[in-house]
């Protein structure tokens, strides 16, 4: 059995972007969710089906609860942090697809910035499988997402002559974005090179405008089948391919030990089933929602997508080829460097938002959208359609 076509995002729903939201993360997701109902015409008691991050702190029972849904009949979680975002979707979408659920939201909220910072070092004390992962790197003060995501960085410079200046052209480029999006937390705040250049040190080679920032806030989507998403308001975003992969030796954060660590297998695994699934190719993409919590694996994520060969993402950059009028508009709200982090949920909506047309920076004659989720982690991606 085939996905494509037959599952549609029908609502999108957020809650202010912020550094301290000032109420819990339940509510916070209450408020997407509700907002996300809305958007696709419908009500509570029309949802039997709740998808989350294993991250994410509000059970589906809480949510079910707060939302006065009567009851559920699909509830799942993805694992792997960001890696989750578009997975949720997936899993969504298989469930209306088999007539498991009617309609299913996706949810996720978390106070990151006023309450766990996921950027800070957070020695993992599992008695698991990825507690045994990090027993090889945390005891030697490799802990932060900023530090793994920095060795794999130098090892990109070292092979394909990258430099922080092209890194420094993706953050200028997505604060520039996320200056015209009134919804965006650096709304008005656009960035030049040399501010990139002169902010400090994280962990060399990145630098502060290197790294996403850390936002409070929630973001649902509502997906149910195509056939139904026909006799709702929106237009319908319809799923025409859904993917998640791993690479090979994968770890919760790269396999370091093996394999070339200037690359990220995992979303090339990604991207070419959803190629196959969509029947599509990079040159069919108008606008692509690329996870952008480094900025070094925006350029990475270019090649594994093929959307450039290898090595090519900085001349590609430097082009302009990211920015809204480029070759490849690439996260036209501002993404996580720019708008907010929400784990990628966010990019998920501004994907909806390009389809439907609505978008505070709309890419002229829009049919597909690429979405990717967190990388150097176990993945997932969307190609999201107009019907």
């Amino acid at each position: 059995m085939t996905l494509s076509g037959k599952a549609a995002i029908v609502g999108i729903g957020a809650t202010e972007f912020s550094k301290e939201s000032g109420r819990s993360e339940l509510r916070l997701a209450a408020e997407a969710c509700l907002a996300a109902i809305r958007d696709a015409g419908l009500s509570p008691a029309d949802v039997d089906g709740l998808v989350t991050f294993s991250a994410d702190a509000n059970s589906e029972i809480a949510v079910q609860r707060e939302l006065g849904i009567p009851g559920l009949r699909f509830f799942s979680r993805v694992e792997y942090g960001g890696g989750a975002a578009c997975g949720t979707v997936a899993h969504a979408a298989m469930a209306v697809a088999t007539g498991q659920a009617d309609v299913v939201v996706c949810y996720r909220a978390f106070n990151e910035r006023s309450g766990h910072r996921f950027g800070q070092a957070s020695p993992s004390g599992r008695n698991d499988s990825t507690g045994l992962e990090f027993s090889w790197h945390l005891p030697f003060g490799f802990a932060t997402p900023a530090g793994w995501v920095a060795m794999q960085a130098r090892r990109y410079m070292h092979e394909y002559g990258a430099t922080s200046e092209d890194f420094g052209r993706v953050a200028v480029a997505m604060r520039r974005h996320a200056a015209t999006n009134p919804k965006a937390w650096f709304h008005g705040r656009p960035i030049t090179l040399d501010e990139h250049q002169s902010s400090r040190w994280i962990v060399d080679p990145l630098h502060l405008l290197d790294c996403c920032q850390e936002s409070d806030g929630g973001v649902a989507i509502v997906v149910t089948t195509a056939d139904r998403a026909r006799d709702l308001p929106q237009p319908p975003a319809v799923i025409s391919a859904a993917a998640q992969g791993t690479g090979p030796d994968q770890m919760m954060m790269f396999g370091y030990y093996s394999g070339d660590i200037g690359t990220l297998p995992a979303m090339g695994n990604v991207g070419d089933d959803l190629w196959r699934r969509s029947g599509l190719a990079p040159a069919d993409v108008q606008t692509a929602i690329l996870y952008d919590h480094f900025t070094p694996f925006v350029l990475v994520q270019l090649e594994e997508l093929g959307f450039c060969g290898r090595g090519e993402a900085r001349d590609f950059i430097k082009e302009g080829g990211i920015e809204l009028g480029g070759r490849l508009p690439v996260n036209p709200n501002g993404g996580q460097l720019g708008e907010a982090y929400i784990h990628g949920m966010n990019g998920i909506a501004e994907g909806v938002r390009q389809v439907r047309g609505t978008s505070a920076n709309q890419v002229p004659d829009v049919r597909n959208v690429l979405v990717t989720a967190g990388t150097g982690v176990p993945t997932s991606g969307l190609v999201l359609s107009t019907p």
